[in-house]
């Protein structure tokens, strides 16, 4: 229990329970292709600080992301990741110094009648999926990232558009998110956040997070491409309609 402890500033029980989801979420994620990162935010927001819940998030996101990289880069779209990740730079670079949000709650219903429309309406126009779309796509989205931590659904969304493969989803997907997510540590780090105080959690949940991917990618493998579209779109659709809510009920308050 002294080394759980000394993970966090968090208790060493909670500590645990944290670790315990990562596991839990970083396979949903590799099962599903989506949905892992909101539920663990999810989860971290009901015992972690504010002020380290985005960061602290956006690093095990990392290396979760990572992990899913390694175990499937043959399956990686080269393609999209070298448009993308201009996009994410510059995403960054706006994320460091902008100071002015739009009003709470907005953020959450634009990005989710993105989500609903790329699931249900007739799909994105083909310019939209050009180097062009890509590149803006990656800055809009890390730009949102580093705002609300809740980009995932919006990312998944775009490439759902883009790849046929279940697996060229998974691994298209975790690639964009990994570099979106490292862009925390640059962001966060400009304004201050110390990481070391978390960092023996957010290793720990990167570990544990690593076998929740290996399991996970082992149940993708067995799913037909038909029922993992319909596990992904209603995935996407879920994480939507909680974005609908969370953001009428800020708008609301």
């Amino acid at each position: 229990m002294l080394l759980l402890d000394l993970l966090s500033p968090l208790s060493a029980g909670i500590n645990l329970l944290l670790v315990l989801i990562s596991v839990f979420t970083s396979a949903f994620t590799a099962a599903v292709g989506v949905g892992g990162g909101l539920l663990l935010i999810m989860a971290l927001a009901q015992v972690m600080p504010a002020a380290a819940l985005i960061p602290v998030h956006g690093m095990v996101q990392t290396g979760s992301n990572v992990g899913r990289v390694v175990l499937t880069w043959r399956h990686v779209d080269r393609t999209v990741i070298a448009a993308f990740l201009p996009g994410v730079v510059l995403g960054a670079l706006v994320a460091s110094w902008l100071l002015v949000r739009l009003p709470a709650g907005v953020l959450e219903l634009c990005i989710a009648a993105f989500v609903l429309y790329s699931c249900w309406g007739p799909g994105l126009p083909r310019r939209a999926l050009g180097r062009v779309g890509v590149l803006l796509a990656g800055a809009l989205t890390t730009l949102l990232s580093s705002l609300v931590g809740a980009s995932g659904p919006m990312v998944a969304a775009f490439i759902k558009q883009g790849q046929s493969d279940r697996l060229a989803k998974v691994a298209t997907f975790s690639a964009c998110m990994s570099a979106q997510h490292l862009t925390k540590a640059f962001v966060f780090g400009m304004a201050g956040f110390v990481f070391h105080d978390w960092l023996g959690l957010m290793l720990a949940m990167v570990a544990s997070g690593f076998v929740g991917t290996w399991l996970g990618l082992r149940l993708l493998r067995r799913l037909s491409e038909h029922r993992f579209d319909t596990l992904f779109k209603w995935a996407l659709t879920l994480l939507a309609l909680r974005l609908v809510w969370l953001g009428a009920s800020r708008l609301a308050g």
